[in-house]
């Protein structure tokens, strides 16, 4: 019986590992892919013409190998799986520490780790009901705010590898693209939607601060005597993203004018 309830839980502490290395590098992929993301945002600052071709090439990205919008919809697929992996993961090791504080007669928690975790699953729920309106708003353009017009597409012709040309002709296509310059611009001259947006990315960037030092250790990665400095690290991090993505909206709203 002992050797029996001994397997069961070196199973269940293995299980437990794997689902937290499985955060961690689905967590991972969500800084990175965040870090440029807001890195692409920062291109607004040069004008429309450099925001629009940023925008058009991410599209066009390793035409004809990939098709267009490829690499896009690679991205969210692997977005979509790696969510999904990093919610159904939270909510295993949510339910198993629950399990295991039983009647919560255990240790308690320090304060510092009791605020993170109410942190990250709250940060958690917001990131995903503005990624839902994120999605509605700039890529289906469901959710307009401000000027419609600034929503409007057009016609635009590509060659085989991607490059714009004037008119069409053999293995030319014709895609709509929008104007997302337009789009961020007529957005963000909205104080309630710079509001809105800065409490979505407040959330995303405690959700990193915390989640990087979370994954490092998760990972083994960390020593007792390293522990602080990462987490001063992971905290940078947060506040390096949260100030890359408010800089354009904040800029928009003080007034910046737009350039060609």
């Amino acid at each position: 019986m002992a050797n029996t309830t001994l397997t069961t839980d070196n199973k269940a502490i293995k299980t437990t590992v794997i689902i937290k290395q499985a955060m961690a590098i689905t967590g991972a992929f969500f800084v990175g892919f965040v870090i440029l993301h807001a890195y692409g945002n920062l291109k607004v600052f040069f004008g429309a013409t450099v925001y629009n071709d940023y925008a058009l090439h991410l599209r066009t990205f390793l035409m004809p190998i990939l098709p267009y919008e490829g690499l896009l919809w690679i991205l969210r697929g692997l977005l979509v799986v790696c969510a999904l992996v990093h919610v159904i993961s939270a909510i295993v090791l949510w339910r198993r520490a629950r399990l295991a504080r039983g009647s919560r007669y255990m240790v308690k928690k320090s304060l510092a780790t009791a605020y993170a975790g109410r942190t990250v699953r709250w940060g958690g729920i917001i990131l995903l009901l503005f990624l839902i309106f994120h999605l509605a708003h700039f890529t289906m353009k469901f959710a307009k705010v401000g000027d419609a017009a600034a929503y409007a597409s057009h016609q635009v012709f590509l060659d085989p590898m991607g490059n714009v040309v004037d008119a069409a002709g053999p293995g030319i296509i014709s895609v709509m693209e929008g104007n997302p310059y337009a789009m961020m611009y007529t957005t963000f001259s909205n104080w309630w939607m710079v509001l809105v947006y800065a409490i979505a990315v407040g959330a995303l960037c405690l959700h990193i601060a915390h989640g990087v030092w979370s994954a490092l250790q998760s990972m083994g990665w960390l020593r007792r005597n390293t522990q602080y400095t990462v987490q001063i690290i992971s905290g940078l991090i947060g506040l390096l993203v949260f100030a890359m993505f408010l800089a354009p909206p904040v800029a928009i709203l003080a007034g910046m004018p737009m350039l060609a």
